[in-house]
C-alpha cells in the first residue's frame, strides 16, 4: 500500500477520471484539478429553459468497453445508469423526404443492404466478419498497450493479426471491394470522417468502427451522456479521489528531473509524487512546462495531423418534430468534397454534411413536455477563423437543409439557441488549434507513433487523453486513463523513496 503517495491529475474528462479511479484503487492519494466549474471535459452538460444539453459526445458505442471498465472495480454499468438500445440505431437523409432508418439488428440490416443492392446482404456478412476480427484483435491485443516502442508489438499473435488488419489498405478501397451502391458506401465511411483523414487515407483497420456501431448497437444512457460523468465521479469519490473545480493549473514545478508540485492560478500549491495530465497534451507541454522539460517542440506539433473541430448548435424547440430520430445524418451533399475541405484543403465547407441529435425522442427528461432538444454538429477543419457572422451563416445553411429534408418548419419554433465552435474549444479546453476530436488516426500517428504517455525528461510526469494512445473517442479515453495509471503505478513502485 503506497501510504502517503500523492498524485495530481490535471483535467476531469473521461481519461482523467479513469486514471484517477485506477490510481486511487491502488491506494494513492489522488486529487483532480479541473479548470472549469463543472467536470467532464468535452462531455460537460448544461441546463437552460428546461432543456438539458450534453455539450460533446452523444454516441454510445462499444458498450463492452464501459462494462469492462466498471468491472475492474467490482461494479457494472447498471449500478450507475440505465442503458437503452436505440431502434433504429440512427437515420440517414440522402435527399429531401428520403430517410433511411438503420436497424439495430444485423439481420434486418442485411435485408436493407440487399434491398438497396443485389448481393449486398451477403457482402455485409463478409464485411462484418472481417470488421469483427479487427475489433476483437484491436480491443484485446493492441489498444491496451502503452505503446512506448514497436517492441511491444513483437508478439506472434499480433504479428499474425497484422496481415489481416489491413493497415496499409485504404478504408475507401476496402469498402468498395464489397459494395457499389453509393448510399451504402457513404453509410460505412461516415464514422471515419471524425478520425482525422479522408476515407481513402484512413487504414482499413478502422472498419472495426462499423462493427462497433452496426453490430454491437447504438445505445443511450437515460438522462444523457452526462450520466457517465456522474457515474465516474461517484466511483472516483467512493475510492477517495478529491475533485477540485475552478482550479486552473498554471505550472508544473520540476526539480532535478522530477515533478514536485503543481501551482494553480489562484496561487494554490499542491505537492505531489507524480502528475498525470489529461489536459490537452500540447498545452501541457508548451504552457505548463519550461522548454527544457518538454517532449516535443512547437514545430513537432505543427506537423501533427489533427482530427476535426466542430461547429455545434444547441437548440430548444417548442414543438415535437415528426421526421427526426434520435441520431440523424444528413448526407444530401457530396461526402468526398466535404472531406477534402476538412483534411486536404482546410476551409469552411461550401456544402457540408452534418449530424443532428434529438435525444428527447428517447428521453423525456432532457426537454419540457411537448418540446424537442436538438444538437446540430458540422465537422470542420481545425484552425479556421471563427466569428459570430460565420456561425450565423452556417446556422442558416444547416437549419434550411434540415427543414428541407424533414419536410417541416423548425426555425420559427426555436426558443433557445447557443453556438459552440473552435474558439470555444480553445477557451474551455485549451484545445490545440481548436480541435474537437484530438489527433488523427492515420497510420503514421498510430500506436508508438503517437505522442508518448511518458515524459522523457521529467520521470514522474505522464499524459493521457485524445492526443496520445489509444486515440480519440469516449471508450479510448477510458482506456487511455487505465493505461497511464498502470504506468504511473509501475513507476512509483520502482522509485519508492
Amino acid at each position: 500500500m503506497p501510504v502517503g503517495k500523492k498524485i495530481i491529475v490535471i483535467g476531469s474528462g473521461f481519461a482523467g477520471l479513469s486514471a484517477a479511479c485506477f490510481l486511487a484503487k491502488d491506494g494513492f492519494d489522488v486529487t483532480i484539478l479541473e479548470k472549469n466549474d463543472t467536470i467532464g471535459g468535452r462531455a460537460r452538460s448544461f441546463e437552460e429553459s428546461g432543456f438539458m444539453f450534453d455539450m460533446g459526445p452523444s454516441w454510445y458505442w462499444m458498450p463492452d468497453v464501459f462494462e469492462r471498465f466498471f468491472n475492474n472495480f467490482g461494479k457494472k454499468v447498471a449500478d450507475y445508469y440505465d442503458l437503452k438500445l436505440l431502434e433504429p440505431s440512427f437515420s440517414v437523409f440522402f435527399q429531401p423526404g428520403v430517410r433511411m432508418d438503420i436497424p439495430s439488428k444485423l439481420k434486418k440490416l442485411q435485408d436493407l443492404f440487399e434491398f438497396l443492392e443485389k448481393g449486398a446482404g451477403d457482402s455485409l456478412n463478409k464485411f462484418m466478419a472481417d470488421a469483427k476480427y479487427k475489433y476483437e484483435v484491436g480491443m484485446r491485443d493492441l489498444v491496451y498497450k502503452p505503446a512506448h516502442s514497436w517492441i511491444e508489438f513483437v508478439d506472434w499473435r499480433v504479428i499474425k493479426s497484422l496481415f489481416k488488419l489491413h493497415l496499409t489498405l485504404g478504408f475507401s478501397k476496402h469498402v468498395r471491394q464489397y459494395f457499389r451502391d453509393q448510399r451504402l458506401i457513404s453509410l460505412l465511411e461516415f464514422p471515419v470522417l471524425f478520425l482525422g483523414a479522408r476515407p481513402e487515407d484512413t487504414p482499413a483497420l478502422y472498419s472495426l468502427m462499423n462493427y462497433a456501431g452496426l453490430s454491437l448497437g447504438t445505445w443511450y444512457p437515460m438522462g444523457g451522456m452526462k450520466e457517465i460523468v456522474i457515474a465516474l465521479k461517484k466511483l472516483a469519490e467512493s475510492l477517495g479521489v478529491k475533485i477540485e473545480t475552478s482550479a486552473q493549473v498554471k505550472k508544473i514545478n520540476v526539480e532535478k528531473g522530477k515533478a514536485v508540485g503543481v501551482t494553480t492560478y489562484n496561487n494554490n500549491y499542491y505537492k505531489t509524487d507524480a502528475v498525470v495530465s489529461s489536459a490537452d497534451y500540447n498545452f501541457t507541454e508548451q504552457k505548463l512546462l519550461e522548454p527544457q522539460f518538454r517532449n516535443y517542440t512547437p514545430s513537432y506539433w505543427e506537423k501533427r495531423v489533427m482530427a476535426p473541430s466542430s461547429l455545434i448548435f444547441y437548440l430548444g424547440i417548442n414543438k415535437k418534430i415528426k421526421n427526426l430520430q434520435h441520431h440523424n445524418l444528413f448526407f444530401d451533399e457530396d461526402f468526398s468534397v466535404h472531406a477534402k475541405e476538412i483534411y486536404t484543403y482546410p476551409q469552411w465547407p461550401q456544402h457540408p454534411l452534418f449530424y443532428v441529435c434529438c435525444p428527447s425522442k428517447t428521453d423525456s427528461s432532457v426537454a419540457p413536455e411537448g418540446m424537442e432538444n436538438i444538437f446540430i454538429l458540422m465537422p470542420i477543419a481545425v484552425g479556421l477563423k471563427d466569428n459570430e457572422s460565420i456561425r450565423e451563416k452556417y446556422f442558416d445553411i444547416l437549419i434550411s437543409r434540415m427543414e428541407k429534408n424533414i419536410g417541416e418548419s423548425v426555425r420559427d419554433n426555436i426558443i433557445y439557441k447557443r453556438s459552440y465552435a473552435g474558439s470555444n474549444f480553445i477557451t474551455d479546453y485549451n484545445a490545440f488549434k481548436g480541435n474537437a476530436y484530438g489527433l488523427a488516426n492515420t497510420l503514421r500517428q498510430t500506436a508508438f507513433l503517437k505522442p508518448s504517455i511518458r515524459n522523457k525528461k521529467v520521470r514522474n510526469l505522464f499524459y493521457c487523453g485524445q492526443l496520445t494512445v489509444p486515440g480519440p473517442g469516449v471508450p479510448p479515453a477510458l482506456i487511455s486513463g487505465q493505461i497511464t495509471a498502470k504506468e504511473v503505478i509501475k513507476h512509483l513502485n520502482k522509485y519508492k523513496s
